[in-house]
């Protein structure tokens, strides 16, 4: 017969819940403190899966060593960004010198429109606000700007601090790369024996997940940015090539990289050349994303990255939020990653109760063959049994 709980066995039961959450609660702090480091680590992963994916190519194609294949995949994107940086960086530079030459009068028209604007109807001159005496419409925008990226500017330009973060992560990718295994099978080893195979099956859909990523943003970007260069010349719109390098690389963050390398070649001709030219610049921008995202992402991806549009646009508000400008180049794959675990964990293994089930057999697989005389293969097979079961 089974009695009723003790209060000493209650009061520990008890005393279990408040350490258990205490130290949830120190942990969550600590990970929040370190939330920096945490995040170089993270984009160290990302990396050594794009060394994984060239490295596992020259070993398994070329029958490389994994370092060789290493140090191939390394060379290889030395080579690929020095190239495209000795293809574009010129004329981009030379068309940015004169798109900033050209943006005093450009912002100068646009303060006369505003002022228009806000002079001929009511909502709009509400919706800009009242204006300070010796203060612009333009100017308080570009203020406003100016102060929501001030956190990248120390970040980017603050010379030993964002060397050594870069160092950091080029090498500690490196690492990872060159030897997966000792890393993944580490941490496997901090879970309990019965859980490692469903652990180890989880990172395996991890890595997948953010390879599929990987491919599928570097293939955007470098889509968007030629589509948008292209169309943009045949439009005749100006700085063409500095707007569609802005265009791949502004890909990376989902909706608001979208909108701002929309509209901003459509705002610089718009004071030049008309409302109708910015119009066909925007049904441009909106063409070339549309056809980036329904033709371009699911060939590359192949379904592997499904992220639900709410949950992408919240991912972005929350990294924006916590880690500001930074946080914004990797909300999306932080929110690929957590979805895998959530699916897997919480959906699966807590709610649903699915239990994993291992892929390794319990006893070793037996195999009895005939006596010599009585099997049957071709005098001329050179069959090995072991490479057969091997396989």
């Amino acid at each position: 017969m089974v009695g009723a709980p003790t209060p000493m066995s209650a009061a520990s039961r008890i005393q279990g819940i408040l350490v258990t959450g205490i130290a949830t609660i120190l942990v969550i702090y600590f990970a929040y403190s370190i939330a920096e480091i945490l995040l170089l680590l993270f984009i160290s992963v990302l990396f050594s899966l794009y060394l994984g994916m060239l490295t596992d190519f020259f070993q398994l194609r070329m029958g490389m060593p994994r370092a060789l294949g290493l140090a191939e995949a390394l060379v290889v994107t030395v080579l690929g960004v020095v190239a495209v940086g000795w293809l574009i960086v010129p004329p981009v530079a030379q068309e940015t010198q004169e798109l900033l030459r050209a943006l005093p009068a450009q912002l100068e028209r646009w303060e006369k429109q505003l002022l228009r604007l806000a002079e001929s109807s009511a909502f709009a001159g509400q919706l800009l606000g009242p204006l300070p005496q010796g203060q612009s419409y333009v100017g308080s925008i570009l203020q406003e700007i100016r102060g929501y990226f001030a956190g990248l500017v120390p970040y980017v330009f603050s010379g030993v601090r964002f060397v050594i973060h870069f160092v950091s992560v080029l090498v500690m990718g490196a690492y990872l790369c060159l030897r997966p295994t000792l890393y993944r099978e580490g941490l496997i080893a901090l879970f309990p024996p019965r859980h490692r195979p469903f652990v180890r099956d989880v990172l395996a859909d991890l890595s997948h997940t953010l390879r599929a990523w990987i491919a599928g943003q570097i293939l955007a970007m470098s889509v968007l940015g030629l589509l948008t260069w292209v169309g943009l010349v045949l439009l005749g719109v100006p700085y063409a090539l500095a707007f569609g390098v802005f265009t791949g690389l502004a890909a990376i963050v989902p909706f608001f990289g979208t909108l701002f390398s929309t509209l901003l070649p459509a705002v610089v001709v718009v004071g030049t050349d008309g409302a109708l030219k910015a119009l066909a610049v925007i049904g441009l921008g909106v063409v070339v994303h549309l056809v980036e995202a329904n033709v371009v992402a699911p060939m590359i991806m192949e379904r592997k990255v499904d992220l639900p549009p709410v949950l992408t646009l919240l991912s972005v508000l929350v990294m924006a939020h916590v880690l500001e400008v930074i946080g914004l180049l990797v909300a999306v794959p932080v929110l690929a990653s957590v979805l895998v675990l959530v699916r897997r964990v919480y959906v699966l293994e807590i709610l649903e109760e699915k239990e994993f089930r291992r892929p390794v057999r319990e006893r070793p697989l037996e195999v009895q063959l005939p006596p010599e005389p009585e099997a049957l293969a071709h005098p001329s097979a050179e069959t090995n049994v072991r490479a057969l079961l091997e396989r």
